[in-house]
């Protein structure tokens, strides 16, 4: 059975995916990495699916569903860097606002929807969106007041859904556009 997470996409990132003109296109790669300004994907294996989340102004925006192909660095990717200088992955230039710069980054190939900035998440469901670690705990978002959420910081990472708040996102996605 496959599992479902988040991860956060900062305003740097999406900023960055604007200016490049990446809206309604679909990434193909995401990175992972072993510092906190990219968060570790170590526990999507491929099938998983990865909703990609943006905070604007209390609104938490679904930006795109990236399901995990493979971990692999490929051919796309482009040659290994032979000096800390090179690009981590010159074969995906197109898409390194994602991280492909990021501290140890590595190439995590995905099936994505298109990215977009206008698919919020209503703000009854912020309130019932819910986490499970490793141990089976639960635990929701905090600083959801009035359905915003104040403070970005219980986002921050990759975690794992609950098979139920997995299935209200995919609903979301599956909505139209307001």
């Amino acid at each position: 059975m496959s599992d479902a997470f988040t991860v956060l996409w900062t305003h740097d990132t999406c900023r960055a995916l604007r200016a490049a003109g990446r809206e309604g296109e679909r990434p193909p790669v995401a990175f992972s990495g072993v510092h906190s300004s990219l968060p570790a994907w170590s526990g999507a294996r491929p099938g998983d699916e990865v909703y990609a989340l943006h905070v604007n102004r209390g609104e938490v925006l679904v930006v795109s569903r990236m399901r995990v192909v493979d971990r692999e660095r490929r051919g796309c990717c482009g040659a290994a860097p032979a000096t800390w200088r090179d690009p981590g992955f010159p074969g995906h230039h197109d898409w390194a606002a994602l991280g492909a710069g990021g501290c140890g980054a590595e190439a995590v190939h995905v099936d994505a929807t298109p990215v977009r900035f206008d698919m919020a998440i209503p703000g009854d469901l912020l309130g019932r969106l819910t986490w499970r670690n490793r141990r089976e705990q639960t635990r929701g978002l905090k600083y959801v007041v009035d359905g915003r959420l104040q403070r970005a910081v219980s986002l921050q990472g990759f975690y794992r859904l609950t098979p139920e708040s997995a299935e209200d996102l995919a609903e979301v996605l599956a909505a139209p556009a307001r």
